[in-house]
């Protein structure tokens, strides 16, 4: 009865991780909606970032405060400086050298690229042997081929329009609006693409880098709020220098009512509090690469909310994508999964074994 209630638990704790995870796609869909309004009303991206993180801060310091004041973790100069390095490379960086790539190139391409990250994070945790690929098993044959088959469901998603469905058929002005809005070349030379799609690339590998090096971080200094405070606070200092350099324009720094303040107080807290917080737990659990392969998902979200909010017409060619895409992910997952178990009954074959042994000793 009571290894039933211990599965049970298990089981729960098990899915738990999922959930999260889709809620964080979920999460950052509404981000990718709410700036790109706040933008169009004319606020400057990298002001965007600052704000967005000093509103992190100052929301998320409290609770870390009050939550884990009981937690005993020191800081030593040392891990403060990785701590530092890690909110330069994953968020200050990632954030604004996406925002110089989409001067380059479109916020469709932005968003395709971005499903990049699972295969970037994969060779990054291979790399640095934080995830292990067996291909003689089937569980490693299904991680390398999902990672392939979501990776190439999100190109196709992003470029390969076919026919339109015609059950959300939206009238022909806004048809004719979205096509010219999603031309994948519009007003960028080939010069610019190029350099727009390696700052893009930049950006999404620095990401990568911060996902696999939450794991190793988060194990010497377990208090997660106060960790992604520290982190938040690192980054709006340095995106604050970042903005000064670039716009020094002082009206850039207005920030009006409206649309524009919830959009940051929508990413600042929302997003890099629930969110960061919630990838980072997940990392802990199931790794970099588990948190990574979800990503594509939130292009999926943000274009089902897309086609209802703006009226953006959603074609044949997306959904095929997206079922490729969903594919891939719950191949990755299912090998993860698989794993995972064969791993667990390893542990319990040996500590049987030594169980026995000791058995027979005595």
């Amino acid at each position: 009865m009571m290894s039933k209630m211990e599965s049970s638990g298990g089981m729960e704790r098990h899915y738990k991780v999922y959930i999260a995870m889709l809620f964080v796609q979920v999460i950052y869909a509404g981000m990718a909606l709410f700036s790109k309004a706040a933008i169009a009303k004319g606020i400057n991206p990298f002001v965007f970032v600052v704000y967005r993180q000093a509103f992190a801060t100052l929301v998320l310091a409290p609770f870390a405060f009050f939550l884990e004041r009981n937690k005993d973790c020191s800081l030593s100069y040392m891990l403060i400086c990785k701590i530092f390095l890690i909110s330069l490379c994953g968020i200050t960086l990632s954030l604004n050298l996406y925002y110089v790539a989409i001067n380059y190139t479109t916020a469709t391409f932005a968003a395709a690229t971005t499903n990049t990250i699972p295969v970037i994070t994969f060779l990054m945790a291979l790399f640095l042997r934080l995830e292990s690929v067996n291909l003689r098993k089937l569980h490693g044959t299904a991680k390398v081929l999902g990672t392939i088959f979501g990776v190439s469901g999100a190109l196709v998603f992003a470029f390969v329009k076919g026919p339109s469905i015609k059950f959300i058929k939206w009238d022909s002005t806004t048809q004719n609006q979205n096509s010219e809005s999603s031309s994948i070349f519009q007003n960028h030379s080939v010069g610019e693409w190029i350099k727009g799609s390696l700052i893009m690339l930049s950006a999404n590998t620095a990401w990568c880098l911060w996902l696999v090096l939450q794991a190793p971080i988060v194990k010497q200094y377990p208090a997660k709020l106060r960790f992604i405070s520290l982190q938040c606070f690192f980054s709006c200092m340095q995106s604050a220098i970042w903005a000064v350099v670039v716009e020094r324009n002082a009206l850039a720094w207005k920030l009006e009512w409206g649309l524009p303040i919830l959009s940051v107080a929508y990413c600042g807290i929302v997003v890099n509090g629930i969110t960061y917080w919630l990838q980072v737990w997940a990392i802990e659990k199931k790794g970099p690469v588990f948190t990574a392969m979800f990503t594509p998902l939130a292009l999926i979200i943000t274009a089902i909310f897309s086609t209802f909010i703006w009226k953006e017409t959603l074609y044949w060619g997306s959904v095929g994508g997206g079922a490729l895409l969903v594919g891939g992910l719950y191949s990755v997952l299912w090998g993860k999964n698989k794993e995972e178990t064969e791993r667990l009954r390893k542990i319990q074959n040996a500590d049987t074994n030594v169980l026995m042994e000791c058995v027979t000793q005595h």
